[in-house]
């Protein structure tokens, strides 16, 4: 892996820009936002989402993610108002473009917010509503994907990606499956992905983070999957690392996240450079900023220094984080220009 010289330190890595493709909608909330409508509405919070945040996480067992899951339904329970929603979206955005980013793909599973904004798909009209103004205010290509719960039940799941379907071509691009990939049988969700499929969604369930490479060659096999939320731990296998290479299917790796929940003990014991050298096609997200305290450059940051990755090395993962995407071709084609220029 190639190493940094002191000239590449220099190199802003907010400037270079980038595509954002694992970023969940409510862990995507600013932590003073959180605070304040909060108090706006008398909602208490627990200390971790105060004074002690961000948390010290865990997924290490069921109670851990079972913590972790908490924590975030504390947080989804600020949105009461269609106007929360769109202030959401729009810091999202600000957000990324600070950050460098050039494109979004946000994911929502719009049943943890159908009781409150009148059902799944005024919820979902309401998102790609915000989703359309906040891309109009900051400039930032966005895009949704529709993830599904794996706690819930499959025929949840199968509702989900018919509605997915629905909006395909309208600002949602891809579906999902997230939560705790250690419950429920990913088999089970086949069918949803079928749905999805017939649609042309690109297919993006999680897997290979708190289950090993078994569980990213389930994905492969039973759902069809085009891109791994996560699939760092792809790596374990090099057989099936060899095959995801060769398959194109790209790893949306979360380097603070991974570490925050527990699956690596450091920074420096995130695989990404294995990966790389296998081939793989990797875009670094970061997952719930809310709760793991990082926001997209960070991810490059903390990867930079960890690994001491030179800026030829940074500037390729930018430009995976595109090829990965669903991007429309004239802000791909503007993102290389620009990276390299960053790079020149």
């Amino acid at each position: 892996m190639p190493r940094m010289s002191g000239a590449d330190r220099v190199r802003d890595v907010s400037a270079l820009p980038k595509a954002h493709l694992h970023l969940h909608f409510t862990g995507s909330m600013r932590h003073g936002t959180l605070l304040e409508l909060a108090e706006r509405d008398g909602i208490a919070l627990p200390d971790s989402l105060v004074e002690d945040w961000p948390p010290r996480l865990s997924a290490a067992d069921e109670k851990g993610w079972f913590r972790f899951q908490r924590l975030y339904d504390v947080a989804r329970s600020v949105l009461r108002t269609p106007d929360d929603v769109r202030r959401l979206v729009r810091e999202a955005a600000e957000d990324d473009v600070r950050d460098g980013g050039r494109w979004l793909e946000i994911q929502v599973d719009p049943s943890g917010y159908a009781a409150r904004f009148g059902g799944v798909t005024a919820f979902t009209d309401l998102v790609l509503d915000c989703v359309r103004d906040a891309s109009e205010r900051t400039g930032l290509g966005m895009a949704v994907v529709i993830a599904a719960n794996r706690t819930r039940h499959p025929l949840d799941a199968r509702t989900l990606a018919r509605l997915a379907a629905q909006y395909a071509g309208r600002g949602v691009v891809g579906f999902g499956l997230s939560n705790d990939e250690r419950r429920g049988r990913t088999e089970d969700f086949a069918g949803a992905f079928r749905i999805a499929a017939r649609a042309d969604l690109l297919l993006v369930p999680h897997g290979g983070e708190l289950r090993g490479a078994d569980h990213v060659r389930a994905c492969l096999d039973q759902l069809g999957a085009q891109r791994l939320g996560h699939g760092v731990r792809s790596v374990e296998d090099p057989a099936l690392l060899d095959r995801i290479v060769a398959a194109g299917v790209a790893l949306e790796v979360c380097p603070v996240s991974n570490v925050s929940l527990g699956v690596y003990s450091d920074l420096t014991s995130v695989p990404l450079p294995q990966l790389l050298a296998a081939g793989a096609t990797v875009a670094l997200g970061a997952d719930d900023p809310l709760l793991f305290g990082s926001r997209l450059a960070g991810q490059y940051a903390t990867m930079r220094a960890a690994h001491e990755l030179d800026d030829a090395t940074l500037a390729r993962l930018a430009e995976m984080s595109f090829a990965a995407s669903r991007a429309p071709s004239d802000v791909v084609a503007a993102a290389r220009r620009d990276i390299a220029a960053w790079l020149g």
